[in-house]
């Protein structure tokens, strides 16, 4: 596997967000971000705790930043492999938000403040790119917790996009579902502005607060019905079939 493969790029950067639309005042946007960081202060010690609060404070993540989240299609079971597009980092807010599950994120989550530690407390497998040998070990990680009945959210796409341009689903965490006999639960995530789009040098901060300057946030959340691999299925096929699965659900396939 060569380092291209392992870690994909993607092509959108500044122009995919021309600033365009219904915009927040300034004092509306700066008191977003502030609640933001109270909404994490005050919710940290309880979210570590796990049950039901790491839904809770996504949710309430999300409502500070002015973010409306829409859900269609049905619940997936615990210990589902949810495969989704990848367009910003509130996508894990949205799928933490609509379903108990943990998350497959890449290891420079764990650097970003009160973040990073949250995400460390509730389960989340972390994967470097920069380290291929390391895929393996991940994907059985990935593949324990499903056995275990806990639902796992991964990118197949291994970067971030602005929307409008897509990656192709990369096969390596459907081994996982293989290995385990778990549910695939193909998942289109959409917004309704691309200012919410964290791609080229974004930081953190960059994206909270552009995303507080927009008047108001769709995201919608759709659910397509559960792939169920047999033993030995080809991951490379079952992923195909999963991103082709969403074309139906306002999701692109890439050109």
């Amino acid at each position: 596997m060569t380092a291209t493969l392992w870690q994909p790029a993607s092509g959108c950067g500044d122009r995919c967000r021309p600033g365009a639309g219904p915009r927040a005042t300034r004092w509306a946007a700066g008191l977003r971000v502030a609640a933001v960081f109270g909404v994490l202060l005050t919710g940290l010690l309880p979210a570590m705790l796990g049950g039901a609060m790491p839904r809770a404070l996504a949710r309430a993540l999300l409502a500070v930043l002015g973010v409306r989240l829409v859900v269609r299609g049905p619940a997936p079971r615990p210990g589902s492999l949810l495969v989704a597009n990848h367009i910003s980092w509130t996508d894990i807010l949205a799928l933490v938000a609509v379903t108990p599950t943990s998350l497959v994120a890449k290891h420079d989550v764990r650097a970003w403040p009160a973040v990073g530690e949250l995400a460390g407390r509730i389960g989340t497998i972390f994967v470097d790119r920069t380290r291929p040998r390391a895929l393996p070990a991940t994907v059985g990680e990935v593949a324990a917790a499903l056995r275990a009945g806990r639902s796992v959210a991964v990118f197949p796409e291994g970067t971030t996009y602005c929307g409008a341009e897509r990656g192709d689903f990369r096969p390596a965490f459907f081994q996982a579902a293989i290995d385990a006999g778990a549910p695939v639960v193909p998942t289109s995530i959409s917004y309704d502005t691309t200012e919410a789009s964290f791609i080229g040098e974004d930081t953190l901060l960059e994206s909270i607060r552009r995303i507080a300057r927009v008047r108001r946030t769709t995201i919608t959340v759709i659910t397509a019905p559960a792939l169920r691999p047999v033993p030995g299925a080809d991951r490379r096929a079952l992923a195909r079939a999963a991103q082709r699965s969403l074309a139906g659900h306002g999701y692109r396939l890439a050109a």
